[in-house]
């Protein structure tokens, strides 16, 4: 097949020249991901292994591929396109943008394939793309297709970054690997496919992962700043709110003892400028980039925010502190047969309404003690035979207690809180399931 033009000084293309040309450069790159992976959903500790794909970046052996395809991994592995396998370590991960850095231990002698970072920026819809990977743990394939939208809004899906959306076919396994440009160019990182009523995938944007790559490296993480600023776009459709103007962006609310509500920070604020930065938050598709702004601001240093109120200018300083974790450690107790799991303010908001220090039972496992006690997924443990729970290690050191008492006394009284109701639970762990 051949791409013709009639515009003077414009080259004559073959398609099939410039997808293979683009997939020899980046195709080596692709590397097959396995881990082992410990799973605590079904109320016991689960080893099980996960497969997807990632690609080298540099010479150096750092790879990228997705948060959710190394989350909980106990040991990576790495197959590279000429058969040569290696282990892995974490450098960096977030589960927010659903992005990590892995690098494989080699001993630098070895000159690997790497991949280009490039401009996602430059993109428009109807450029053509190539997704590579591995799908349904099949080593590797490409797929070829076009951009749809090169700014989709998910915001279920990550706050922080607006997504390529294309219809270049991406299965499962396919995650974490590259979308390619014809200039064999990384241009995305692939996270999430849906193949019902046509293929539908999105991916990362290279100019997000630019932003944030340094910070993987330096801190294991990205170091959000919380700022407790929920916005609102000036033309807000989907609420049928228009504010008016185009410039700034409206403060729909903001979370109790949060940095910005102490500074002052109102609802239906319009921020105006932050450290002297025009933001513009005309649609909803503006605000993940003025997301990332108040998540990239420095912690613990002041923020000068120009805000309009009731027609009026003021400025108000805003002291970010570190978001911290995202997501609760979790613990199997084993003879209860039931996995728990911290609160976390941003996992689990809705348990965090009703107790901001505190465990919940993650997973039951069936058949078992726990199930046998009625207990439920998102119940909160208030007390065990009197004693408070407000943190994780208060859970081990009562579920260690209850298993040297347990041939006096396997009858344990919890009290719970559920859907915001108390109520009170006895759980006996006489029987062990674990032996049969």
């Amino acid at each position: 097949m051949t791409m013709f033009c009639d515009q003077p000084g414009l080259e004559v293309l073959d398609f099939r020249n410039v997808i293979k040309k683009s997939k020899e450069k980046v195709f080596p790159a692709v590397v097959y991901v396995k881990c082992i992976r410990d799973s605590y959903s079904r109320g016991e500790k689960e080893t099980h292994q996960v497969s997807g794909s990632g690609v080298l970046i540099n010479p150096d052996g750092e790879i990228l591929t997705n948060w959710h395809v190394i989350d909980k991994a106990t040991e990576i592995r790495c197959l590279l396109f000429n058969g040569e396998h290696y282990s892995a370590k974490l450098i960096g991960k977030d589960k927010d943008i659903d992005l990590a850095l892995i690098k494989i231990d080699f001993d630098g002698t070895e000159d690997l394939p790497y991949a280009k970072l490039g401009d996602s920026d430059k993109l428009v819809e109807g450029d053509f793309v190539i997704a590579m990977g591995a799908p349904f743990g099949l080593t590797r394939s490409v797929s070829i297709g076009i951009i749809s939208c090169t700014s989709r809004y998910l915001e279920a899906i990550s706050q922080y970054s607006l997504w390529l959306q294309t219809d270049a076919s991406i299965n499962p396994g396919n995650s974490g690997g590259p979308l390619v440009n014809t200039d064999g160019e990384v241009i995305g990182i692939n996270t999430l496919g849906i193949m019902y009523g046509g293929d539908m995938a999105f991916s990362v944007p290279s100019t997000t992962i630019k932003q944030i790559l340094p910070r993987l490296r330096e801190y294991g993480n990205i170091k959000w700043s919380w700022t407790g600023i929920r916005l609102q776009s000036i033309n807000d459709f989907d609420r049928d709110m228009y504010f008016g103007g185009t410039n700034g962006v409206i403060v729909s609310s903001t979370e109790k003892s949060s940095p910005g509500r102490l500074a002052g920070i109102q609802n239906s604020d319009r921020i105006i400028k932050i450290n002297n930065e025009p933001v513009s938050g005309l649609v909803a598709e503006s605000l993940p980039d003025i997301r990332r702004k108040l998540g990239l601001l420095p912690i613990n240093k002041p923020a000068e925010f120009l805000i309009l109120r009731n027609g009026k200018e003021l400025t108000i300083n805003v002291t970010p502190k570190e978001k911290g974790d995202v997501e609760g450690e979790e613990f199997d107790a084993e003879r209860w047969n039931m996995t728990l799991k911290t609160i976390n303010q941003f996992d689990n908001p809705s348990l965090y309404f009703h107790k901001k220090n505190g465990v919940f039972v993650y997973g039951v496992k069936y058949p078992g003690n726990a199930e046998n006690a009625d207990f439920n997924h998102n119940d909160i443990i208030l007390q065990v035979n009197r004693k408070d729970v407000n943190s994780l290690q208060d859970i081990q050191d009562i579920y260690e207690e209850s298993l040297t008492t347990l041939k006096d006394n396997p009858r344990f009284l919890f009290v719970i809180l559920r859907n915001g109701a108390r109520r009170q639970m006895v759980l006996n762990i006489s029987k062990d399931y674990n032996k049969e």
